[in-house]
């Protein structure tokens, strides 16, 4: 399938992005994919561009601001608000390829980034269908990672933060433990946590340019964030939601469903048996299972 390479602008810097087109070419349906945290365009996301391409829906695909091949400094950034208005810059970027109808143009977000997708089509209503694959709410998830709970962790970042400023380096936290090794030297062994290691830090689904790490002053904007405000009055596009039949740790099973409780416009909803969170990034049985099932809906919504 034809693959290009663009170049998205984004004010003063760019996103490095992969087209990837159907057989012959054509966009006549295009969705813009918004991939998990920490991952990169080659990852997840090609997973799904391409199979979405190979069944005739063109896939727009790239490395958000601050992180991968993208442009913008501090590196290994973290800001849900600025990945939503990477989506956005996306569409803009569209809409000067010749053969891209903008009225038929979708998102599909998998893990963090079905947060994001859904937070961005929310007020910008050029996304006509709206597709996720385990979506998580970024926000929500640190909040509850909080021990001492989030206002309490907010205050330990503001401190945090004035250290840096003194000293005047920028920290920067792991999103998981390096290697398989380490995770067992942590004493890991929650199963989600495992396969996300698995997956990210091994020759699996690793990449060069996924650094697993994320810089500290992204937390304090995470515990904000909620992808879900304002979604049962805003979000009137047509939506999609694809599970993993395991239940985890990860919170998608119950972010989906809450979702899908919450959206105006719901339209299918999909349970794979079987799968869990990380395998639905690369285990070929389940992402061809969502894709199907996607591709009816984007070629019915588009």
């Amino acid at each position: 399938m034809p693959l290009q390479h663009i170049t998205i602008p984004r004010g003063p810097i760019e996103l490095a992005a992969d087209l990837h087109l159907p057989d012959d070419g054509e966009a006549t349906r295009t969705v813009v994919l918004s991939t998990p945290g920490s991952s990169v365009k080659e990852q997840i996301g090609a997973n799904y561009a391409s199979r979405l391409a190979a069944r005739g829906i063109a896939a727009l695909v790239f490395d958000p601001a601050h992180q991968g091949r993208s442009g913008g400094e501090p590196r290994d950034l973290e800001d849900p608000y600025r990945r939503g208005e990477d989506i956005s810059y996306a569409l803009d970027a569209l809409s000067t390829i010749v053969g891209v109808d903008p009225e038929r143009t979708g998102v599909l977000g998998v893990c963090a980034g079905g947060g994001y997708a859904v937070h961005t089509a929310r007020t910008d209503h050029r996304i006509k269908a709206v597709g996720v694959v385990v979506p998580v709410n970024l926000g929500a998830a640190f909040r509850s990672f909080q021990p001492d709970g989030p206002a309490a962790a907010l205050d330990a970042m503001a401190t945090a933060r004035r250290t840096e400023n003194r000293i005047g380096e920028l920290t920067r936290e792991n999103w998981l433990p390096d290697t398989v090794e380490d995770a067992a030297a942590g004493g890991v062994t929650d199963i989600d946590t495992l396969e996300a290691v698995r997956y990210y830090r091994t020759e699996r689904g690793g990449n060069e340019y996924s650094t697993n790490r994320r810089l500290s002053r992204s937390d304090p904007l995470l515990l904000g964030y909620d992808a879900f405000h304002l979604v049962d009055q805003l979000m009137t596009q047509p939506l999609q939601v694809v599970l993993a039949g395991r239940i985890g740790t990860t919170g998608s099973y119950e972010n989906g469903t809450r979702l899908w409780e919450m959206a105006p416009n719901p339209v299918d909803l999909m349970v794979i048996d079987g799968a869990g969170h990380y395998e639905m990034y690369d285990e070929a049985a389940y992402v061809d299972a969502a894709v199907d099932r996607l591709v009816g809906f984007y070629t019915a919504n588009l």
